[in-house]
Formats: structure tokens, sequence, C-alpha cells
């Protein structure tokens, strides 16, 4: 139930950002945007062409990686770049944040605390560069897959 919940609330999240920039909630944007809501932790625009296909809907791969663009150009969503060659995407909750991907099983984590601001602004200091905005995607091993 909280993972529903959860997914309910980053979905209406991200519908409310994509207003705010006065972005059209397309019938086809809602669909993406519902599949993407049903993913625990991130997918590819393959994998959700696919679960849409599945269940009947005629939205085109095409259609899903225009929609997903625009949804990462919005800030709806995120970008991972774990899976060479290809991105993945999940909704986020709201907020500056940051992610731990499991390259075994793809589990991704959220990193809400961030600590980078002071070490960048050294380094940027130290360099003359002036830091406007960071991400930070930390791939490894999950400790359910590294168990084993």
């Amino acid at each position: 139930m909280d993972a529903q919940v959860t997914s309910k609330t980053k979905r209406a999240g991200a519908e409310a950002r994509l207003r705010e920039v006065g972005v059209r909630l397309t019938a086809p944007r809602l669909l993406v945007l519902q599949a993407l809501s049903g993913e625990p932790h991130d997918a590819t625009a393959q994998e959700i062409h696919g679960r849409l296909r599945s269940s009947g809907s005629p939205v085109g791969l095409a259609t899903v990686y225009r929609t997903l663009a625009l949804l990462q150009e919005c800030g709806a969503v995120d970008a991972l770049s774990h899976r060479p060659g290809e991105s993945c995407y999940r909704l986020c909750g709201p907020g500056h944040h940051h992610h731990l991907v499991c390259s075994a099983c793809h589990q991704v984590q959220e990193l809400t605390e961030c600590e980078l601001d002071d070490w960048l602004a050294g380094v940027g200091k130290k360099h003359g560069f002036r830091p406007t905005s960071h991400s930070l995607e930390v791939v490894g091993i999950c400790s359910d897959c590294g168990a084993g």
C-alpha cells in the first residue's frame, strides 16, 4: 500500500510539474506517466512501450521516446545512465536528490541528503569554475545481490 501511495504521489507531482511549465497532459503522456509510475525502480523506453502494448495501448515507440524526452526536459522524470547505450527513466520524489543503482537487479535508491555543495564550491573555486547544478548516479551492487 505504501509503495502505491508513493507512486501515485510521484505521478501527481510529475503531472503538476507539467502543468506548471505549460505542457498539456495529452492521453499518450498520461499513459507513459501511468506506466512509469508502476515501475518500482526504473525502465527503458522499450520496456515502457512493451508494457503499454501488452495492456492494449496503441501508443507507438516513437511517441514513448518523445514523451520521455519531454518529461525529462521538464523535470517530471529523471533519466539514469547505468545501462550502456540506453537511458532508464524514473519518477522520483520532488527536490534535489541523487541515486544508488544496482547494476545486477536495477534497484534504485533515492538519496535526499547531499553533501556535495561545499566540495563542489571548493573545486570550482580552485579551477575558476562556478557550479550551477549537479547530479550523481552511483552504480554498484545492492546488499540483496551482493549477499549471494
